[in-house]
């Protein structure tokens, strides 16, 4: 336990996380995170935009998601939405706070955030991130600190770390 505490879990059985994954391109950046999610105890994923599905338009599974999710996929609760700003806006009148996970002149960076015990973390992009439209709708916009000369990580990295912090 005394791991998990430093790394941010707080084992409160009270929380939930959402995720939502937003033109996220990468079959398999999306089975990863799947499997993250997993791991992380997220309750349901949400895809929406370009991202690919677990499954094809014929119920089948795509193989590329389910080689990284390794069957997370089909334990994960996941639902696929043409509609982001309406599902944003139906999580909040629920009382669960959005968090865009974004490179942003007004993020919070990841050691000064005090996460909620409803949190819905939208992740984007793999080269453009989450649009200033959708950005607009969330509560809060939280930025990992790069120390390196790169400017950002792979999103199934950043949703890792982000995840299991929170």
């Amino acid at each position: 336990m005394l791991i998990l505490a430093e790394i941010g879990l707080s084992g409160n059985l009270q929380s939930m996380k959402i995720v939502i994954l937003h033109n996220i391109r990468s079959h398999y950046n999306v089975g990863a995170i799947f499997r993250t999610c997993d791991g992380a105890g997220v309750s349901k994923v949400y895809l929406s935009g370009y991202t690919p599905t677990p499954t094809d338009r014929f119920g089948r599974a795509v193989p590329e998601i389910h080689k990284t999710a390794l069957g997370a996929e089909q334990i994960i609760s996941w639902e696929g939405t043409d509609d982001l700003p309406a599902l944003l806006d139906q999580l909040q009148a629920e009382g669960i706070a959005v968090v865009a996970v974004e490179q942003s002149s007004e993020s919070i960076k990841l050691p000064n955030y005090k996460p909620k015990a409803k949190t819905a973390y939208i992740f984007g992009s793999e080269t453009e991130g989450i649009p200033q439209e959708i950005l607009s709708l969330v509560d809060e916009i939280l930025e990992l600190p790069m120390l390196g000369k790169k400017e950002s990580l792979n999103v199934s990295v950043t949703a890792g770390i982000v995840l299991y912090y929170s």
